[in-house]
């Protein structure tokens, strides 16, 4: 026609285009696309009724919130003037840090920045070190100090010192070396076994702490699901309430870590959401008998049927229990299951180096068949120094301690343990008492062990009672999420829980009577850790603490 306008021919480029919009436009694809959304959106919705199966609505609303908030924190974060603000304030922090962490040690010490041109002679080594014993610590000998020492006595201390002397050069990487040690630790494996009742097909392995030995269970329940199943994303369901150590082995390992909130009452794992929680790439869950925040024993049984029913491991966390747990019921007090007699737990740890009073560096970790066991061990069998093997994660490792802590079972013996679990758990009782008897506090759940927890009723502040307390010489360990305080009671605290309980008493009437007393700083600091939304902050607050611990 005349009046039509000729096109002109596509270009290569069109052409492309328009092949890539009729491979797009294709109704086969078009289907495709369509079921890939499906199922990124099918994804995410199970995810998210997950997260609100196993932590409710409201918990869900709440962590959703926090999350917003730490974007939009962070975003702010990065204002330059924002971030001048924070970094003046985190100075401040750890300069004070700084203070209080080096007047304990006086002011005549000398820095040792460099090796002594000569060295020193004995007498002179021995001077430095009383002069550093010297140095304001914390009052622990008197049962003033929450946990950290687990102190059995002089009598065993100079035992244990002279046991560490006799194998101070000694090293369990070389049993052909040293074959003395290597059945020490074979023995004290062996004992702790028999006091978990573990079956006949138990075993176990010597570790430097409890930390280690949770890490270990968990390395060692990756690798075998990984090799019995093929999970190659593993998952460990555990309680909210459970030890560090496992997020540690979260990020050592690369397991998810699955947290499930714990009753409100008796701050033990909610089973049924544990329950819920399970995926097909679940290896492992865990309880804590007793937990560390509250010396609350989680229902191992109710755990250890869920473990049957999924075929997976169950790891008992007895670390803080230690020798106190298995000793409850021959003391006539009341106690749970937890041990190796529970149908479904596959491993449990237990730190002798703490009620145990063995030296600081020993815990022993158990397994309930040597099929799992080996799953712990690294063995290299193409390295070109020969073939390398070792149990845990350290290489060489310090058969002094060994020997220390096979010296602390045989001398204390089961009657010595024995005496000890009533003594402690007695101390505890009578500080339990009293916070049962002041109508400001709550005590968290129902403590079985060494350990009590409490929190305060409004408008006390439970942080500005243990301020308060530390004015007085008393050592106890703020908790968080609820607030609280924690006391590990030792064989220290024996004679002194009397005292704490009169000076608790007299703490609380005194706020109650003049709230403006509670001015302390822990009240401060926990507060401002609440209400900060990216918690980044804190840690690099921290890690600032960590690094003054390598300040000369």
């Amino acid at each position: 026609m005349a009046n039509e306008i000729s096109r002109p021919a596509a270009g290569p480029l069109e052409r492309v285009i328009q092949g890539l919009e009729s491979v797009l436009n294709n109704r086969q694809l078009t289907v495709l696309k369509n079921v890939v959304f499906i199922l990124v959106l099918l994804n995410y919705w199970s995810y998210f009724y997950a997260k609100i199966a196993v932590c409710g609505p409201l918990r869900v609303a709440k962590d959703f919130q926090a999350f917003v908030k730490r974007i939009i924190f962070k975003q702010l974060r990065r204002l330059p003037s924002v971030q001048a603000k924070i970094n003046a304030e985190l100075d401040k922090t750890l300069k004070e840090m700084e203070h209080s962490m080096m007047s304990r040690e006086g002011d005549n010490v000398v820095p040792q920045l460099r090796l002594p041109k000569h060295g020193l002679t004995e007498e002179q080594v021995l001077d430095e070190l009383k002069t550093f014993q010297k140095m304001r610590g914390k009052d622990w000998e008197g049962g003033r100090v929450s946990g950290a020492v687990y102190h059995g006595g002089e009598e065993l201390t100079n035992l244990l010192a002279e046991a560490y002397r006799m194998y101070a050069v000694s090293n369990p990487l070389h049993p052909e070396v040293f074959p003395g040690v290597r059945r020490m630790e074979a023995d004290s494996v062996a004992m702790v076994l028999n006091m978990y009742n573990a079956p006949s097909t138990g075993c176990g392995t010597m570790t430097s702490g409890g930390t280690e030995s949770i890490i270990m269970a968990c390395k060692a329940y990756r690798d075998m699901y990984k090799d019995l199943r093929g999970i190659d994303y593993p998952e460990m369901v555990v309680p909210e309430t459970i030890h560090a150590a496992f997020m540690k082995a979260s990020g050592y390992f690369n397991i998810k870590l699955i947290m499930i909130p714990v009753d409100p009452i008796t701050c033990q794992v909610d089973v049924k959401k544990m329950a819920k929680a399970i995926t097909r790439n679940t290896i492992m869950i865990a309880g804590s008998a007793v937990n560390f925040p509250h010396g609350i024993a989680d229902d191992i049984t109710a755990l250890g049927k869920l473990a049957k029913k999924h075929g997976i491991g169950l790891h008992v966390d007895c670390c803080l229990g230690s020798f106190i747990v298995p000793f409850l019921e021959k003391a006539g007090l009341p106690s749970v299951p937890f041990d190796f007699r529970v149908d479904g737990v596959t491993s449990i740890s237990c730190d002798t180096h703490k009620y145990g009073f063995a030296p600081k560096g020993s815990s022993i970790v158990m397994y309930r068949e040597k099929k799992i066991r080996k799953y712990q061990y690294f063995v290299c069998s193409e390295w070109t120094g020969g073939i390398y093997a070792s149990p845990s994660i350290a290489g060489s490792r310090p058969g002094a301690l060994i020997a220390g802590c096979w010296a602390a079972l045989m001398r204390i013996g089961e009657d010595g343990y024995l005496d000890a679990c009533k003594k402690i758990v007695g101390a505890r009782q009578i500080i339990e008492n009293t916070v049962r008897s002041i109508p400001q506090l709550t005590v968290k759940g129902n403590p079985i062990s060494s350990v009590i927890a409490f929190g305060a009723k409004e408008p006390l502040n439970i942080y500005d009672v243990g301020d308060m307390l530390g004015e007085l010489g008393w050592d106890v360990s703020a908790l968080q999420n609820p607030p609280a305080l924690h006391i590990s009671v030792t064989l220290p605290w024996v004679p002194s829980a009397a005292d704490f309980a009169k000076d608790l008493r007299e703490v609380v009437n005194q706020l109650v009577s003049d709230p403006s007393k509670g001015k302390g700083s822990t009240a401060a600091i926990y507060g401002t850790a609440a209400s900060i939304p990216d918690k980044s902050i804190i840690d690099d607050v921290a890690a600032g603490f960590i690094d003054l611990l390598y300040k000369s």
